[in-house]
């Protein structure tokens, strides 16, 4: 038997009522986006916190995320999996997010020197609380946009640049000294 026919009616079942709930969200219906919402909430959060390294901003990012999900909903048009162009728009408010604090020295500042209480990890939803989390939440923050970028969504080098405004190779680099200080980090913890 080829398995390249084989279809999974699982897969096939889920992709169905996604697609039904995203065209039931794109003529107005508030409970079909309540049920995407609750399926797509804990990843665009998880990707928040990631990149912002600030459980109150990733809250307030992800909210955002949502809302202008529900503005825009009706701009899917399905050339691409709905999870993968809903985390290109989230990425897309993190970075406008970013852009539009004004005192960046400040803000960096405040990241680098932030710590993360039990009690606050505690409240973390248990997918983004473990160490290697914490640790990329103190990465300096180009070196922790770039990595999240690249190893968690898997963006390339060539769209974090043009995202973030830089040159590829910046992006790179800035991609192997995340990788370094996680390494440093990750191995002084286990010492």
């Amino acid at each position: 038997m080829d398995k390249s026919k084989v279809i999974d009616a699982k897969e096939l079942f889920v992709a169905d009522h996604e697609n039904e709930l995203i065209t039931r969200a794109q003529q107005g219906d508030q409970q079909a986006f309540h049920q995407l919402y609750e399926t797509y909430h804990r990843r665009i959060f998880a990707l928040c916190w990631r990149m912002l390294a600030d459980k109150d901003s990733a809250e307030d990012v992800c909210q955002e995320v949502f809302v202008q999900l529900w503005q825009k909903i009706s701009n899917f048009r399905g050339d691409s999996k709905f999870s993968t162009w809903l985390h290109s728009v989230a990425t897309n408010i993190v970075l406008g997010h970013l852009r539009k604090q004004k005192n960046w020295l400040q803000r960096i500042f405040s990241i680098e020197e932030q710590t993360v209480t039990e009690a606050s990890v505690e409240l973390i939803d248990a997918t983004v609380s473990s160490a290697l989390d914490v640790k990329i939440q103190q990465l300096p923050e180009r070196a922790r946009l770039v990595f999240v970028l690249f190893a968690v969504e898997g963006y390339r080098h060539e769209e974090i640049a043009k995202m973030l405004n830089m040159a590829v190779g910046s992006s790179k680099s800035q991609y192997h000294r995340a990788r370094n200080l996680l390494r440093e980090s990750l191995s002084e913890q286990l010492v």
